[in-house]
């Protein structure tokens, strides 16, 4: 069922980039560090502390906004944001505000389910700027308890400010995926949300038909979600509440004021802030303390052929060049380009795109899952692999031999052949596999009678027989000569 009403929405993305010290000192981003140990004179504010831009921040940013395909300005300059909140000892941020480093791009979204059509959501801007403190809070006590850790003022993030395109909760939720993996394959940030490498708040509202035309209900600010599928949550909740609220009221857009409003998670309800802040309640001016930026065509061409081949381009070449459905391309490449390395290395050597991406996905990315570690760790690499796969492909193990020779390979290490040979697998004379199954038709009446009455299902327990018998029978085999048998036989 359709809803009465269109979802508009742009998200807008802070990312913490990959640097080693903050924007405009030298102290370290370290994560988890104990309050106020990564703090120097321009961290704190003091008077008289001048900063000095990391150009490794702007590089990376650059990186960024290049595989957003946003265009790059030759000239852009840093302003100060002015407000006053205790986490912001200096009383302004440090950022971009009408000549940002990047404008006008996009990032195309799909979904291999096809529960959407492939969009294209416009990217506004991307702007570099410095982060604030965090406040904490602990309201455990008999008295309320708040105090300011100033370690992540400086820290360097690179906003990322979608046009409202976006038009469902799980359009939202595709977005960020993408852009998340695009940005983790650029290697310019780790997008750690749980350690507030990437936040996300959103703005949202709906245009409803009425009897008088089109009306917009007023942009509401959603903060304080943690996870992607928050987003999608608050999203799905903060529609339906608009909505109520315009049926109860009928307040169209101008009636009443924008909005920020928090999420709860636990909840799953949002709730009312404050009022939505315009760019006019932040008085913007040039920082005196700092030089503009420029850059040559000749720089942004070098970081462009720095980019390497970015998630779009791995899916067409594995749907195109492998045969992958766009489900298999997209869970392999949606996996980071350590894994697609290592698939792209195994398809090669196998010749078999498809049976590279089978054991890819049912069996390595299993193991990577249950040890926890990266595919850098995994103790078969990829020409191991193509040895085994090879043998499986043309018939000399079936699947389920094949899997207890990787099983002996993860433990032992060595080679497919060397595992072969320690398991004791070889392999059955036709011959031997036709009398075999000669026999045990002979001995089970009704499962020949089965076969003949077309259940094929009632080859599975014959095949159970002849693998207790000799575990190195082809299953596949076994199951063709058997139908074949059954049917030629004289009751």
């Amino acid at each position: 069922m359709s809803e009465p009403y269109t979802m508009v929405v742009g998200l807008e993305v802070h990312v913490q980039l990959a640097t080693a010290s903050k924007l405009f000192c030298r102290c370290s981003t370290r994560f988890g560090a104990e309050p106020n140990t990564q703090t120097c004179p321009l961290c704190i504010g003091l008077p008289g502390a001048l900063p000095v831009m990391n150009r490794e921040a702007y590089e990376l940013g650059l990186k960024a906004a290049l595989g957003l395909n946003l265009e790059i300005p030759r000239f852009t300059k840093w302003d100060r944001k002015s407000y006053y909140y205790p986490d912001l000892p200096k009383g302004y941020q440090i950022s971009q505000y009408d000549l940002p480093m990047s404008q006008n791009g996009y990032l195309e979204i799909r979904d291999p389910k096809g529960r959407f059509e492939t969009r294209r959501i416009g990217i506004n801007r991307a702007h570099l700027e410095e982060d604030a403190g965090k406040s904490l809070h602990d309201e455990a006590g008999a008295v309320a308890d708040s105090r300011i850790d100033l370690n992540r003022c400086g820290t360097p993030l690179l906003e990322i400010v979608s046009e409202p395109d976006i038009r469902s909760p799980f359009e939202a939720k595709a977005y960020l995926s993408e852009l998340k993996l695009l940005l983790t394959f650029l290697n310019v940030s780790d997008c750690n949300m749980q350690e507030g490498s990437l936040r996300v708040d959103a703005n949202v509202n709906l245009h409803i038909d009425g009897p008088d035309g089109q009306v917009a209900t007023p942009i509401v600010e959603v903060k304080n979600m943690n996870s992607f599928r928050a987003v999608e949550r608050a999203l799905t909740y903060e529609a339906a509440r608009q909505y109520d609220a315009w049926q109860e009221t009928g307040q169209a857009k101008g009636d009443v004021p924008k909005q920020t409003r928090g999420w709860d998670d636990t909840a799953g309800v949002t709730h009312g802030m404050r009022h939505k802040e315009e760019s006019s309640d932040y008085p913007y001016f040039p920082d005196p303390d700092l030089v503009p930026v420029t850059v040559t065509d000749e720089e942004i061409e070098q970081v462009r052929q720095s980019l390497g081949a970015l998630p779009a381009a791995l899916r067409d070449r594995l749907q195109t060049e492998f045969g992958l459905s766009d489900y298999d391309s997209d869970v392999i490449v949606g996996q980071g380009p350590a894994l697609v390395e290592y698939y792209l290395d195994l398809a090669q050597a196998t010749g078999d795109g498809k049976l590279a991406s089978n054991w890819v996905q049912q069996d390595v990315m299993r193991y990577l899952n249950d040890q926890a570690i990266a595919v850098a760790d995994y103790p078969v690499r990829p020409d191991q692999l193509a040895e085994l796969l090879t043998k499986v492909k043309v018939g000399e193990l079936d699947t389920s031999r094949g899997r207890q020779v990787l099983e002996h390979m993860l433990a032992a290490g060595g080679t497919a052949a060397e595992a072969v040979e320690h398991l004791g697998i070889k392999q059955v004379d036709a011959g031997e596999e036709v009398e075999l199954c000669r026999e045990l038709l002979a001995a089970n009446p009704q499962i020949v009678a089965d076969l003949q009455a077309g259940k094929l299902k009632a080859a599975g327990a014959l095949i159970g027989m002849a693998k207790k018998t000799n575990p190195n029978v082809n299953p596949g085999r076994v199951r063709e000569i058997a139908i074949e048998l059954a049917n030629q036989w004289d009751t």
